[in-house]
């Protein structure tokens, strides 16, 4: 049996958000650090209809589940703080 392996681009896609490298990026630094008790699926940055993708992804460990995880890790790093 062959499990589909999807992409942080993939994700975003599926999710209806511009999926670019440079747009991922951006949403993650734009969003980030998300608080360590927040449910990623319950975000409000997310419509309802992403938010139930995400919810239901998680919960049946859908061949989403491990990219969701992977997003949800990203958005939980501090920001990245550069010498001006």
């Amino acid at each position: 049996m062959h499990t589909p392996i999807h992409t942080l681009a993939d994700l975003f896609r599926q999710l209806g958000l511009p999926h670019s490298k440079t747009e991922i990026s951006t949403f993650i630094d734009r969003h980030k650090p998300i608080g360590q008790h927040s449910q990623l699926s319950e975000l409000s940055f997310f419509t309802t209809s992403q938010q139930q993708f995400l919810r239901e992804s998680l919960n049946e460990d859908a061949d989403w589940s491990e990219v969701i995880d992977t997003l949800d890790t990203l958005l939980r790093q501090e920001p990245d703080i550069r010498p001006s």
